[in-house]
């Protein structure tokens, strides 16, 4: 994807690609399943996890451990606040403050953001720019607790270039590893495999 030189920043929901890739991103990073790093090692997912600090802080040794096995780690905030109206230094701080912690843990600084509930304005942009950010990654498809795929827009089944989000589940739910699984039996389904979105955006 060739993303633009001037403001605002892109915002991708999928990837224009005749790849018969999809894209599977994770939320929030309430949960830390060990199963689920293993089955990244295991089949080589390329998978991008988008960390909040409030949420996945008490737990950075595990997102450590999946970006051993090649997960990315890119940015969700530092507290999960709805950016949108928001005013600009309190959008800035909960972004940029989100590159620090994780420039701290890992010793990287994320090109990709996702915004809370997927929900932003022109303010939001800018501030993302300015922490360093190149694009707002949100989603065509998702796959909640119940391990159902719900689609944003567009025709209601996977295709090439969809970004999958897996946000944190409710405790009920099926597990990270057990969604996964049958995510990855619907896109072998459907003649397509999985890519590294960072190698796309």
């Amino acid at each position: 994807l060739r993303l633009p030189d001037a403001d605002p920043l892109p915002v991708v929901h999928r990837v224009p690609t005749r790849d018969k890739v999809v894209f599977l991103t994770y939320d929030d990073g309430a949960e830390k399943d060990p199963r689920f790093v293993d089955l990244v090692r295991e089949l080589r997912l390329p998978v991008s996890m988008f960390l909040t600090d409030s949420v996945a802080g008490p737990g950075y040794g595990h997102f450590a451990r999946l970006r051993s096995v090649g997960a990315s780690i890119q940015n969700h905030t530092l507290d999960h606040a709805a950016l949108r109206g928001l005013p600009y230094a309190g959008q800035r701080a909960e972004i940029c403050g989100q590159q620090n912690k994780l420039r701290a843990r890992f010793g990287i600084r994320p090109r990709l953001f996702r915004p809370p509930y997927g929900t932003y304005d022109t303010t939001t942009l800018r501030a993302a720019a300015h922490c360093g950010v190149t694009a707002v990654v949100l989603w065509r498809a998702a796959m909640e607790g119940d391990a159902e795929l719900t689609y944003a827009h567009g025709p209601a089944r996977l295709r090439a270039g969809d970004i999958v989000s897996l946000p944190s589940a409710e405790p009920a739910g099926l597990s990270l590893r057990e969604r996964t699984t049958k995510l990855l039996r619907e896109i072998q389904k459907r003649g397509l495999t999985v890519g590294r979105l960072e190698d796309y955006i």
